[in-house]
């Protein structure tokens, strides 16, 4: 499983913070990793330079073997609140759209 990071021009993104949140992903999603080939991260703040709440916001893509991508968006005060949020609801869906395929 491959991960791939992208951040608008107002998330920093370093090694640190790429390696932290690589391991919480492969560690979450350990148990899907014979059907998903790629997880692609797009971290945003959405109000840029301005002070709010909820404003960063994580989206994760993954591409399943066979299937079509699944992508689940979450927003939070912080971009690690976000990727784990975002993480839950990825778990979530996954779980569902497996289930329904062994059930065909």
């Amino acid at each position: 499983m491959t991960i791939q990071f992208n951040t608008d021009k107002n998330i920093a993104g370093n090694d640190r913070t790429a390696t932290y949140m690589n391991s919480m992903i492969l560690d979450s999603l350990d148990r899907f990793s014979d059907h998903i080939t790629r997880i692609e991260v797009y971290l945003s703040d959405e109000n840029s330079n301005k002070t709010g709440g909820n404003d960063k916001r994580c989206l994760l893509e993954a591409r399943l073997e066979g299937l079509k991508p699944i992508a689940v968006t979450n927003f939070s005060d912080t971009v690690e609140k976000a990727v784990s949020g975002a993480i839950d609801k990825l778990v979530g869906t996954l779980d569902k759209t497996l289930e329904r395929q062994r059930a065909y």
